[in-house]
């Protein structure tokens, strides 16, 4: 086996040494291939994780150039070894920036109280009752207002600043699979002067 192939492999993905060894040896030490069976492995491995406690992490903290927005992002994995990684590190970054640029309220939607939402929904109420609409119309018309809602204030549904094609949560799922560990934001502030 070739050694530099291992050290390669384990800077790429970030996956225990032990496990590049394995996918470089069922890959007949092509670097490629492997990389390629330690993704395969790695998404099954992720199915297995629900019931793993993410007790490890770091709190990332941003401030905007102008001092006057500042973030503080509680993330969350299973090893001390992930959290101290370069993908980690840099997802924590990129979010943290993403809350600063996007403002969310929430982290995901069951954290959106039953009060906050009766509020929304009777703002859009007042906006449709003399629209002249079929109540059921309107109905529909409010779930999906409400439906867009929740996805605008709650992180892990907004679209990322830097790819729009991504979810906050698509980009923790792509860190995932790279590391091989359950990830998880438990909580953020945000501040603004």
């Amino acid at each position: 086996m070739n050694l530099e192939n291992l050290k390669l492999l384990r800077e790429q993905t970030g996956i225990s040494m032990i496990e590049c060894k394995k996918a470089l040896e069922e890959a007949g030490d092509n670097l490629k291939e492997a990389k390629k069976i330690l993704r395969e492995k790695g998404k099954e491995s992720l199915k297995d994780r629900g019931d793993k406690t993410a007790g490890s992490g770091l709190i990332e903290a941003y401030v905007h150039a102008n001092s006057k927005i500042g973030v503080l992002l509680e993330i969350r994995c299973e090893s001390d070894f992930v959290a101290k990684s370069a993908d980690f590190k840099t997802l924590a970054h990129e979010i943290a920036l993403h809350i600063a640029a996007t403002k969310p309220v929430f982290v995901k939607e069951e954290d959106i109280n039953e009060d906050f939402l009766q509020q929304e929904k009777e703002i859009y109420q007042k906006q449709f009752a003399d629209s002249g609409k079929p109540e059921n119309i309107q109905k529909q018309i409010i779930e999906g207002k409400l439906k867009k809602y929740k996805a605008d204030v709650c992180l892990l549904s907004q679209a990322f600043v830097k790819d729009q094609n991504k979810t906050i949560q698509g980009l923790i799922d792509e860190t995932r699979a790279k590391v091989g560990e359950k990830i998880e934001i438990t909580r953020f502030s945000r501040f603004e002067i």
